[in-house]
């Protein structure tokens, strides 16, 4: 007997930041369940080759591309109405995007703080705002936010970014509250090291092997490897799965020093 479990054929989700990394392969990984999905970046060109690259092997699937700078509202706005325009209602909704620069507490510049907070927390909240409206109206849907373990702790310098992640989960926590009974669960993501753009660009060889060293299983994780947690929390599978933080991260909070 097939397990439905994990299917999402008829179901249609939003995936932002989906032209690479984590956000690609969450995109594949829905695709491959059955789910139509959209993916947006700031980048055509990237766009075009994720959606090679989301669709090769997989006859009839459909993905949208949308160009998008959530770092504008205007922009995170007309994403919710193409989505909705494409696909009528939205069942899930994955807030991948983000951004990280790194600053020093006494060093904070006002005009990264607004950056890093609108793309990684209110730009969440917008798309949720705009998309969860369906969902409510149909009984059934799917929020979750791709928070870090840098929302659970830090490193030097990571005052706007951590403080961006940790928002997140207090926003599904309350979010999960409100939209609960409709059918809705609400959950964060917390990926650890994962061979991805952003660390590997802002991180030294040092600071990389710290990462691997600190997990159980001494690697860095793969992009792939958050398909399987964002399916479970996607599908019927994570039903009863709702306002909670599930970390990814190889382990790497099992060490207590």
């Amino acid at each position: 007997m097939q397990c439905d479990l994990f299917n999402l054929r008829g179901r249609s989700a939003v995936v932002t930041g989906g032209s690479k990394g984590l956000g690609k392969a969450i995109a594949r990984g829905f695709v491959e369940a059955g789910a139509r999905v959209m993916i947006c970046s700031r980048h055509q060109d990237e766009l075009n080759s994720a959606v090679v690259e989301i669709t090769e092997g997989l006859p009839g699937a459909e993905v949208h591309a949308f160009v998008a700078d959530l770092s504008s509202r205007e922009e995170t706005d007309r994403l919710a109405v193409a989505a909705l325009g494409a696909f009528g209602t939205v069942d899930i909704l994955v807030n991948n995007a983000g951004v990280n620069s790194p600053q020093a507490i006494d060093a904070i510049d006002d005009e990264v703080w607004d950056r890093v907070i609108e793309i990684n927390l209110t730009a969440v909240m917008r798309l949720t705002r705009a998309l969860v409206p369906g969902m409510k109206s149909q009984g059934w849907g799917r929020v979750i936010h791709i928070s870090s373990v840098l929302g659970v702790g830090s490193k030097p310098g990571r005052n706007v970014y951590s403080a961006s992640k940790a928002a997140l989960i207090g926003l599904a926590k309350a979010s999960a509250l409100d939209l609960g009974p409709f059918g809705i669960t609400v959950n964060c993501i917390g990926p650890g090291p994962f061979l991805t753009d952003m660390p590997m660009s802002l991180l030294s060889e040092l600071e990389k092997k710290e990462f691997s060293d600190r997990t159980a299983l001494k690697r860095w994780g793969q992009p792939r490897e958050l398909a399987g947690p964002a399916l479970l929390l996607a599908s019927e599978a994570g039903s009863y799965i709702t306002g909670e933080m599930l970390l990814v991260d190889g382990g790497a909070f099992a060490r207590a020093l």
